[in-house]
């Protein structure tokens, strides 16, 4: 799940987008499960990656310290410009996900991370990915199923319905579940996804939960006062060390075809 937080007043979306994408890069085994995409890329000296939907610029990095020539490529100019302060030697590039500003068949492995859930339209995605991979390089998509998110509660049906309503304020929520068969469609070989979960409790996972919450009623998707009675057991489970919250996150990967 892309880690939430509760936005200051004067906090843009893009300041919301970082601090939640830094925030899900520090969860436990958050970078274990980086660590897997880049093997499952094949990443390493010698070999052309890119990263789409680079946010501000850690996967770039850490591809790049394992020897490969690393590429990150993000939609928002300003998510670029802080990733350009942070890593300055990167090579980091303004582009969408449907049109990369890359030229046919330049990259050994493509790696988008949190990024098909908020595509209108994957297809045009991939398709683009196949265009910018060599034959035979390789693809390694990543991200939650929205509605799979588990919390443990004293009302399980607010619950239900707190996880699908914040999923339908999502693009496409349910993205992960489809990568298989998206990356199939495309004409990728070698499809194989696994599931890795990751088990959050106490206050580590609250500011998760308390945000779930906090988004759908601000988004008028759920009562306030019902959501912030259960944002109130969640911090009561916090403080006595009964919070659970489980995100299952699909790695997908595949082989472009030769």
């Amino acid at each position: 799940m892309t880690s939430e937080t509760s936005p200051s007043p004067s906090a843009t979306p893009d300041d919301e987008l970082l601090a939640r994408l830094d925030a899900a890069d520090r969860l436990p085994g958050a970078e274990q499960l980086r660590c897997r995409s880049y093997a499952l890329l094949g990443a390493g000296p010698g070999s052309t990656v890119l990263d789409v939907g680079c946010g501000a610029g850690r996967a770039v990095a850490e591809l790049t310290e394992r020897g490969a020539r690393a590429i990150g490529v993000d939609a928002s100019a300003r998510m670029i410009a802080v990733a350009r302060r942070r890593w300055p030697a990167a090579d980091l590039r303004v582009g969408d996900a449907g049109e990369l500003p890359l030229p046919d068949g330049s990259v050994d492995g493509y790696r988008a991370d949190k990024v098909f859930h908020e595509l209108a339209d994957p297809r045009r995605a991939l398709a683009e990915a196949r265009r910018v991979l060599v034959g035979g390089g390789r693809i390694v998509l990543l991200g939650q199923d929205w509605d799979t998110v588990v919390v443990d509660s004293d009302d399980p049906a607010f619950t239900r319905a707190l996880v699908h309503a914040r999923a339908d304020l999502t693009t496409r929520p349910r993205a992960a579940r489809g990568y298989r068969a998206l990356l199939l469609d495309a004409g990728f070989a070698d499809v194989a996804v696994e599931v890795h979960t990751a088990v959050l409790t106490g206050p580590t996972a609250l500011p998760l939960v308390t945000a779930l919450a906090e988004t759908t009623a601000a988004a008028g998707a759920l009562p306030r006062e019902r959501a912030g009675r259960w944002i109130s057991e969640q911090r009561e489970r916090a403080a006595t060390d009964r919070l659970f919250l489980a995100l299952p996150v699909f790695t997908a990967s595949a082989t472009a075809p030769c």
